[in-house]
């Protein structure tokens, strides 16, 4: 009879994914870390955003628009355009830019060999409390927002003067909205403010490793904010660069946030009260393709930004410090057994 194997030692700090506590942008540089992983999981996630989702979901679409009924390929076509949103088109749609959650937890797992509960936070995984607040926060930072537009003068971007007859399409639509855009802006942010922040800014390290820790971290920080807003900003497709610049501005304050916080939450949370507003604007309005085609903004919109952003940040920043919200991961601390007490 063979001798019994020896049970295997797990060394409690090489089971942490990380050797010293780590910032959210960081979280990728891990044990097994190697450059050619992020590199990876960037082009999974834009085949998945521009072809593989799209593709898979069309069943969806399909199915969407048998149900509403009418000439099936003219609907077909017009919802693959964009040029008239329907119910079936929005689900479509927004059910696409969901899809992202699930495409960044697969890179993240199978590309970096990590949990996807690193891409929530540095915790990890999302901290429920916190975005219970964030959801509260946001509905002030959009109310004084709404309040500025209103005393604004010549606003070319607020919403039309008459309120839409409501059918049994329009209230399918709003039914669409309220389920799903929660989902579309959790897919934006875990594609642009989790997979692409921590991407970028563990690729940071191939002209930084000579560098101290603390300019390597503002560095890393810094290109992975600005590189995703702008990532963000740009796939959003042609635009004026007022348009531009204000969802250049919202990416860089949901990135900031995440750095400060170490987690989506309040991004997220900004992000489904920004969507679900506008596409109610839109609803009641008659203007939802607008909303989803847009492609200028006046400078008009500037301070509204501005107010938004400014006050929801000041707003998250001091609720974090009263929570004591980490923003690097805590790797466990091995104890000295033989130190003298």
């Amino acid at each position: 009879m063979s001798a019994p194997t020896p049970p295997t030692v797990v060394d409690p700090v090489r089971a942490h994914p990380h050797p010293e506590p780590t910032l959210y942008p960081l979280v990728l540089r891990t044990w097994t870390f190697a450059w050619w992983r992020p590199l990876v999981g960037l082009l999974v996630m834009l085949v998945s955003m521009l072809l593989f989702l799209p593709l898979v979901l069309l069943p969806v679409l399909a199915i969407g628009i048998a149900i509403q009924g009418g000439d099936f390929s003219h609907e077909f076509t017009e919802a693959l355009d964009q040029t008239k949103i329907t119910p079936a088109a929005m689900l479509y749609i927004n059910l696409t830019l969901a899809g992202l959650v699930l495409a960044s937890w697969f890179v993240v797992r199978f590309v970096h060999r990590l949990r996807p509960r690193w891409l929530m936070s540095v915790r990890p995984g999302i901290r429920w409390r916190f975005f219970l607040v964030c959801l509260g926060l946001s509905i002030v930072a959009i109310i004084a927002q709404l309040i500025v537009g209103a005393l604004i003068p010549g606003d070319v971007d607020a919403p039309g003067s008459h309120l839409v007859h409501w059918t049994g399409e329009t209230y399918a639509l709003a039914l669409v909205v309220l389920l799903t855009t929660p989902l579309q802006a959790m897919g934006e942010e875990y594609a642009f403010r989790g997979y692409a922040m921590q991407a970028f800014g563990s690729l940071t390290g191939f002209f930084t490793h000579n560098w101290d820790r603390a300019r390597q971290e503002r560095w890393a920080v810094t290109v992975a904010i600005v590189a995703s807003a702008g990532l963000f900003a740009l796939a959003h497709g042609v635009q004026n660069f007022p348009l531009f610049f204000d969802r250049f501005a919202f990416g860089l304050l949901a990135g900031y946030l995440v750095y400060r916080t170490g987690g989506l939450e309040a991004g997220i949370a900004l992000h489904i009260w920004n969507n679900l507003i506008a596409f109610g604007f839109g609803i009641a309005y008659g203007e939802v393709h607008k909303q989803l085609t847009e492609t200028t903004a006046s400078w008009w919109n500037l301070p509204l930004t501005v107010t938004q952003n400014g006050i929801y940040l000041i707003l998250v920043l001091l609720v974090a410090r009263r929570m004591g919200l980490d923003n690097r991961t805590r790797p466990p601390v091995l104890v000295d057994q033989t130190a003298p007490v």
